[in-house]
């Protein structure tokens, strides 16, 4: 009998939770998309059941007990804030301490006589596996890596190499899309439209070109692309992306020669090209490709020459507007 204290769950994702997967999936109310922490029954699970550990993120918990259809088992539920299990493992949060305070709180020890704990395997990084055991008593089993090989694990006992291969596929980007062109659209409307005053139509078309490279191209093409550091991939793609710009840029003048078209195409440049790079080093959070490590020490490499390249564009923009006003007068 499953205790009254236990949340009862099932594997029916209805239309009203599809619908926040989709808010979600935009950014919309990007913290709000959580279920309560705790103990939750799926189906009629009994004392030997499997318990399976997940994150309060309405996507990660979903994902899980929907994979599940026919199981009777238990879903330990973390509080991590509202974070998939991934990222949640990155910054502490799906981790020991509240692994161990979640089995205290709920009593899992009393609920279930099995001592096994199934973690999804993009949490090991945040859950020390051998202290979990010391502090509760469970043992901590990583699982696969996509909740959909579960049933096959939960049958089998053991996880193929398959189901350990972590892959990040082209539809796994295309879902990332949305949620930054959201983020990344007022911005980019608003500095569109300083640069179409200060420099013309062109300049403004071609900064978006660049946030677009960097937020739609740059996870399209993310295996293909040269170098492989991602802000390394990044410049690639921004000057790719904005060559065609700066090459008409410099025959808006005078002719093809003209010194001041000359300037300006070098300004939009040294923006543009680190718009796209800077948007492909913010990729990095939401890839299993990188590593904390990795992402600081790029944090540290590129963003100073970022910084530079673009603070040297602004003030050529700058003095070039200033120039263009004097010599109105």
């Amino acid at each position: 009998m499953i205790p009254p204290e236990v949340k009862q769950t099932t594997s029916r994702v209805s239309r009203a939770q599809r619908w926040n997967h989709f808010l979600a999936r935009l950014g919309v109310k990007r913290m709000g998309h959580r279920v309560e922490p705790g103990l939750y029954a799926l189906g009629e699970p009994g004392p030997d059941s499997p318990v399976l550990v997940t994150a309060n993120y309405t996507l990660s918990f979903d994902a899980l007990r929907s994979s599940l259809n026919g199981t009777d088992a238990y879903l330990l539920v973390l509080d991590t804030d509202g974070i998939n299990v991934w990222c949640a493992a990155g910054k502490g949060t799906f981790g020991t301490d509240e692994l161990v305070s979640r089995i205290e709180t709920t009593r899992l020890a009393s609920i279930v006589s099995q001592r096994r704990l199934i973690l999804p395997q993009l949490g090991a990084a945040g859950v020390s596996a051998h202290e979990v055991h010391e502090r509760s008593g469970f043992t901590v089993e990583f699982g696969p890596v996509r909740a959909a090989d579960l049933p096959e694990y939960l049958r089998t006992g053991r996880a193929t190499p398959e189901m350990r291969r972590v892959r990040f596929g082209l539809l796994d980007r295309l879902v990332l899309i949305p949620v930054e062109l959201k983020h990344a659209l007022l911005p980019t409307v608003v500095g569109a439209v300083v640069l179409y005053l200060l420099a013309g139509g062109l300049a403004a078309a071609g900064i978006a070109a660049s946030v677009l490279a960097g937020i739609v191209a740059f996870p399209i093409l993310l295996p293909w692309l040269p170098l492989r550091e991602f802000s390394a991939k990044g410049f690639v793609l921004g000057a790719v992306a904005a060559a065609p710009f700066a090459l008409v840029l410099t025959r808006t003048g005078g002719g093809p020669h003209d010194l001041r078209a000359l300037v300006w195409a070098a300004a939009y440049a040294l923006v543009a090209v680190p718009i796209t790079a800077y948007l492909a080093l913010n990729f990095t959070g939401a890839t299993p490709f990188t590593s904390r490590s990795g992402v600081r020490r790029e944090i540290f490499r590129y963003v100073p020459v970022m910084a530079t390249m673009a603070g040297g564009g602004i003030l050529l923009a700058a003095v070039l507007t200033v120039l263009a006003l004097l010599g109105a007068k």
